[in-house]
């Protein structure tokens, strides 16, 4: 009953908060009183205040005395514009990462800085208590395993849970094609190597997430990167004429909740690319590690649910929503499935048989989806507050991305504004930020930075944040200042 009442509340302040961000309840207005709304949900009052207070902690809404429950201010960062689609040169670059983010990494880690340079939730985020109890059944259950040598097979219980999770993805997964992997990093670089050779060239999008370009880097690939549109995603109509025009041999895509950008394609565009690499016969890489925080359930549906050929190898992990620290990844590579498996077994050898018993066990309790769900209301509320912040903070004609889930922003300068002049000014004062050249080969988005919000988040951090819109203004050309 009490895990019944825990989910209850939780499902009711997931759906006030959808309306709130939708617009359906405005700014200021008044929300039903908890009586009101204990007899319209058939609920106890308890489990009303219960939900009253989830949204109150994610400062959605607010108690005023006497008065009842009000929509808190929002308006700010609702004005915001959005950054557009940066058209890109039509050839594809030989990757060569600097050493910038390892900077920005080392910074991020670093307990003296103020960080907004890492796209991580802080370990506060995660019930620390419940990972452990996992991990001490999985212990107790599979004690024998710490002191023989492992199987080189994975967890079946492991594959079944995460072939069940793929169906809130629209995929239906053969648990035998599931391959354990550590993290989705090492997912995507299994299906890279299981269909490309040194010198072939990836279709990705621009601006994308740092740690693909050092994956293609390190596999010897070329980078043609593609438009995306900051809410939109992956131009579809634009990687159509690029496999005219190129040889490529894999297209790499995150369509939900893209890093840097935080866009998320439409259902009609995710079909469209499902019918693009089938007919192209090429494969496609979909990274869907960010799924299960996006807001709409329609745009957690999987690129791979609309292919019916094998040619979409899907790749996520749990780093971002159950246990960063257990390291545990997944790829259902389609027809390559059979060479992914071959490639895992050569390049990781064998499985830790414990640590995939705990994230079975943790990815079957019952309280998983409710856990996503207080995430997803949790960072909707900070990236509200955060666009708010930058409106007020950082220079006139500054666009923000305004994503449907997850804690990143996307901001863009003025332009001829340097984000790396930014970057190191926020160095020197112990603030770290992402700046956007790193997430490029092309030399582009340097008036551009990368803002995560999923990390401690307290006035130091509100501080902190004000004080990067002011240095900001210091990087303005001349004639913006």
């Amino acid at each position: 009953m009490e895990r019944h009442q825990d989910t209850l509340y939780l499902r009711i302040a997931d759906q006030l908060a959808g309306s709130i961000r939708a617009g359906t309840l405005a700014r200021g207005e008044r929300i039903a009183s908890v009586r009101e709304l204990a007899r319209q949900q058939g609920v106890s009052m308890a489990t009303v205040v219960q939900a009253y207070r989830t949204l109150e902690d994610a400062r959605l809404i607010e108690a005023r005395p006497r008065s009842g429950y009000f929509v808190a201010g929002r308006s700010a960062a609702r004005r915001l514009a959005e950054p557009d689609t940066t058209p890109l040169p039509p050839q594809s670059k030989a990757v060569a990462v600097c050493t910038l983010g390892q900077r920005v990494l080392a910074a991020a880690v670093d307990p003296s800085y103020i960080s907004f340079g890492a796209a991580a939730p802080s370990e506060d985020l995660f019930p620390q208590e419940r990972i452990r109890r996992a991990l001490t059944r999985a212990l107790q259950r599979n004690r024998a395993t710490l002191c023989r040598y492992p199987l080189r097979t994975s967890s079946a219980e492991l594959r079944r849970a995460i072939a069940r999770q793929a169906l809130t993805m629209g995929c239906q997964l053969d648990q035998n094609d599931i391959v354990i992997t550590n993290g989705c990093m090492e997912a995507m670089t299994l299906c890279l190597r299981a269909v490309t050779q040194p010198g072939d060239i990836v279709a990705l999008e621009s601006p994308t997430y740092f740690g693909l370009l050092e994956l293609l880097q390190s596999l010897e690939l070329r980078a043609l990167e593609i438009p995306t549109h900051p809410r939109q995603g992956l131009s579809v109509d634009a990687l159509t004429l690029a496999l005219d025009t190129q040889p490529i041999k894999a297209v790499l895509v995150v369509p939900t909740l893209s890093n840097p950008l935080g866009a998320s394609m439409s259902l009609a565009e995710r079909r469209r690319l499902a019918q693009l690499v089938a007919q192209r016969g090429v494969p496609l890489v979909e990274d869907v590690l960010y799924n299960p925080l996006c807001e709409h359930d329609e745009q957690r549906r999987a690129v791979r649910s609309f292919d019916p050929t094998g040619h979409v190898m899907v790749c996520g992990s749990f780093s971002k929503t159950v246990g960063p620290g257990l390291r545990l990844g997944f790829a259902d590579a389609g027809r390559w499935s059979q060479r992914v498996q071959q490639l895992r077994a050569v390049q990781s050898g064998s499985h830790t048989e414990f640590l995939e018993a705990a994230m079975a066990d943790l990815l079957t309790q019952p309280g998983t989806e409710s856990a996503f769900r207080q995430l997803r209301t949790l960072f909707a509320a900070r990236v509200d507050e955060a666009r708010g912040l930058i409106g007020e903070s950082f220079p006139k004609g500054t666009r923000v991305t305004d994503p449907p889930g997850g804690f990143i922003l996307w901001v863009e300068l003025p332009a001829g504004s340097d984000a790396m002049a930014l970057f190191e000014a926020c160095q020197a004062e112990r603030i770290c930020i992402a700046p956007g050249p790193m997430f490029s080969t092309t030399g582009r988005y340097g008036h551009c930075l990368r803002l995560g919000v999923g990390g401690r988040w307290d006035d130091t951090q509100r501080q902190a944040l004000r004080r990067i819109g002011e240095l900001a203004h210091r990087v303005l050309p001349a004639a913006a200042s």
